[in-house]
């Protein structure tokens, strides 16, 4: 199953997320939003960019249990309560997502809120992915 990205012709390519993703028939996967906490429902982290990478984790690990990759994921939404500590650790943020998912680039969305549900909470995670039948 093939997902292409779509940048209408004449447009600056984007950098770390796609405008549009096309996507071949499949299973559809809606996830909710995932914090930053473990399996257990445990912040080890209040920082931004630990919670970003377990966040990212606990999206993929919903993925594969549905039998799905990285590169499955369609569209992710980002809500984050923090602009400056986004800012400031896009690097690394951009480092753990080579990590985890390479360099594959879903349609993507950055949100920034006054406050997330569950305390201490600094980035949310929502995604969809579409996975092969």
């Amino acid at each position: 199953m093939a997902h292409e990205s779509i940048l209408p012709e004449g447009w600056e390519k984007p950098i770390g997320y796609a405008n549009g993703i096309l996507s071949e028939p499949g299973r559809t996967l809606y996830l909710a939003g995932q914090v930053g906490w473990n399996a257990q429902q445990v912040f080890e982290s209040d920082a931004l960019v630990p919670q970003f990478r377990q966040a990212l984790l606990n999206i993929l690990a919903i993925v594969a249990q549905a039998g799905g990759k990285p590169e499955h994921i369609v569209r992710m939404t980002a809500f984050c309560i923090d602009k400056p500590a986004y800012l400031a650790g896009r690097s690394e943020l951009g480092r753990i997502w080579r990590e985890l998912v390479g360099r594959h680039y879903p349609a993507m969305s950055m949100i920034f809120v006054a406050d997330l549900l569950d305390h201490p909470a600094q980035i949310e995670l929502e995604a969809t992915a579409v996975i092969p039948d």
